[in-house]
């Protein structure tokens, strides 16, 4: 149906290339011209002014969570007037001893339209329809909790 394309460019600016020492930081460049710069998690010798790939991973299943939230209640006539996540995600060991994010867990908060705030039930049953929509997380193995605040 579409295609989804990512340049991932690094080049070595340290001295030598050794694990302890090389730099990690690199950049992310979208097709539409937009750049984020990377690097690995400072717990891997990483920067810190960087997004890392664990927190973009984590992100991008936080947007797609949200826009499909969005258009959910946008087509169910719903007014959400802002929404907001502390999402979190979990590097741990898995069953089989690897390093991988194991979980996530989505904490969305949603502010309605003025006299259209729907039932806490309405509202856990728009986010399983969202998260059972989502492109990304219908693409990982890794547990997706939501927890509306």
């Amino acid at each position: 149906m579409s295609e989804h394309r990512v340049r991932v460019s690094w080049v070595n600016s340290s001295e030598d290339f050794v694990y302890e020492t090389f730099n990690r930081d690199h950049l992310w460049t979208f097709d539409n011209g937009a750049e984020i710069k990377a690097s690995s998690a400072p717990a891997f010798m990483g920067n810190p002014d960087c997004v890392d790939p664990e927190e973009g991973f984590v992100g991008a299943l936080s947007s797609c969570h949200m826009l499909t939230f969005l258009a959910i209640s946008a087509k169910k006539r719903l007014t959400v007037t802002s929404y907001e996540d502390d999402a979190v995600g979990f590097l741990e060991k898995n069953e089989n001893g690897k390093l991988a994010v194991t979980r996530i867990i989505l904490r969305p908060k949603v502010a309605w339209g003025k006299d259209e705030t729907p039932t806490q039930e309405e509202v856990e049953a728009l986010h399983q329809k969202a998260h059972g929509a989502c492109f990304i997380a219908n693409s990982i193995l890794t547990e997706v909790a939501v927890e509306p605040r």
